[in-house]
């Protein structure tokens, strides 16, 4: 008795409308999480766009410099409007933020800008900027994300990505792909996602880990892409081969 494996154009209307929702949602979903990539990592070295020293100062930190000096020249640059406002909080931390410098030139400018949040009265789980001993725990030298927070980040990346992963597999086992090409996409997100959180730790032993990170997030994006689009095309435009017809007849 010969047996035919399942294929995309076996599934009925309802089915093919299933998969196609999912892989749409889980492609918006990703696209979203590109920009909010783009956005946690932009400028932290000052200047626009994501660069390779961006990933190095997320979890290697700017050894050179402090948490609040990143910050300021970088993802809350724009809260902080006056260039030389800017430039006197770090003059002063580059000074090794003194007590007095703090209430009479950074704090100043802290309240026009920043301590809407960035005090207790916010509620907000973010830095206390508004007492002196509040902002010595950013004044300090940026060692990148902590421990805790990487051990934090990586459950929950790893059994949410995971989870996802598996979906759009599931999905995909059903195109009519050669062996080795369907292994291979299968398989690369799981590689992918191992590697990224593990390169996590590795950068912020060694910055030089930081381009296995942007290449685990490469290969990730290539293979879901290449499933899902894969995917797309054959649920709505692959007919049944000749000789399926031909042997079913």
């Amino acid at each position: 008795m010969v047996t035919t494996r399942r294929r995309f154009y076996d599934c009925g209307l309802s089915e093919k409308l299933l998969y196609t929702a999912f892989l749409l949602l889980m492609g918006t979903g990703y696209l979203m999480a590109l920009v909010y990539l783009y956005t946690t990592h932009e400028g932290h070295d000052g200047k626009p766009g994501v660069s390779m020293q961006d990933i190095v100062d997320t979890y290697y930190g700017n050894r050179s410099g402090t948490r609040l000096e990143a910050a300021v020249r970088g993802p809350m640059a724009g809260y902080i409007q006056q260039i030389e406002d800017r430039h006197h909080i770090v003059a002063w931390l580059k000074s090794g933020a003194p007590e007095q410098g703090y209430r009479e030139t950074v704090r100043p400018i802290l309240e026009k800008s920043c301590l809407q949040c960035h005090s207790p009265a916010s509620g907000l789980k973010v830095p206390d900027l508004s007492t002196y001993q509040g902002i010595q725990t950013v004044a300090k030298v940026d060692t990148g994300e902590s421990l805790h927070t990487l051990v934090k980040l990586s459950h929950i990346h790893l059994f949410g990505i995971g989870l996802v992963a598996l979906g759009i597999g599931l999905v995909f086992r059903l195109a009519a792909v050669t062996t080795w090409l369907k292994a291979t996409l299968m398989v690369s997100p799981f590689v992918a996602i191992f590697a990224d959180i593990l390169a996590w730790f590795l950068t912020k032993w060694d910055p030089v880990y930081a381009y296995t990170v942007v290449a685990a997030g490469g290969l990730l994006g290539l293979a879901w892409a290449g499933q899902m689009v894969i995917s797309l095309y054959q649920i709505w435009f692959l007919k049944v081969p000749q000789e399926e017809k031909n042997s079913a007849s």
